[in-house]
């Protein structure tokens, strides 16, 4: 019974995981969008250039909102090397995200406005899905729970901490 109540907690705090990066992610996609149509409305960039703009800010959007809201009870060592892996993996969603983008304005000549949308719609989609698995798996690490059981031995979860730093 107590490897249910576990797995119930591990279903739990994944459910609240995932609503919190959706509410961050819900809140980086109007940014996205938002900036990817005022900038096509207000400058005479291709339509891929403002939506990699768009991709930028939403990146430093989300960035704030996932390190101080969905991921705050995460690691706050190695910042940098959080920032950088953050980064990376943004990128690699960048172009997953406008490559889709691309194909449909540059491959099929879908550039309407609408067409537009929706492709951006579309990429912001798939390269959500790499970004929620590259952030938790990656970015911002769980730390071990207070009493977890490494090897042999217990340690506290701020031990453990400093045994990830070192190692």
């Amino acid at each position: 019974m107590a490897h249910g109540s576990s797995g119930e907690g591990r279903l739990r705090r994944l459910a609240r995981e995932l609503a919190k990066f959706g509410a961050v992610g819900g809140a980086g996609l109007l940014v996205n969008l938002g900036v990817f149509n005022f900038v096509r409305h207000v400058t005479d960039l291709q339509v891929v250039r403002a939506s990699v703009i768009a991709t930028v800010v939403a990146i430093a959007f989300n960035y704030v909102g996932f390190r101080y809201f969905t991921y705050r009870d995460r690691g706050k060592s190695g910042r940098t090397k959080e920032m950088s892996l953050f980064l990376l993996f943004s990128a690699v969603g960048l172009v997953i995200e406008n490559g889709l983008l691309f194909l449909a304005t540059y491959g099929f000549g879908w550039d309407s406005p609408l067409q537009s949308n929706v492709f951006k719609f579309l990429g912001i989609g798939i390269a959500t899905l790499f970004r929620f698995w590259s952030y938790r798996t990656w970015v911002f690490k769980a730390m071990p729970r207070q009493g977890t059981v490494v090897g042999e031995s217990r340690m506290t979860a701020a031990e453990a901490a400093a045994k990830q730093r070192v190692g």
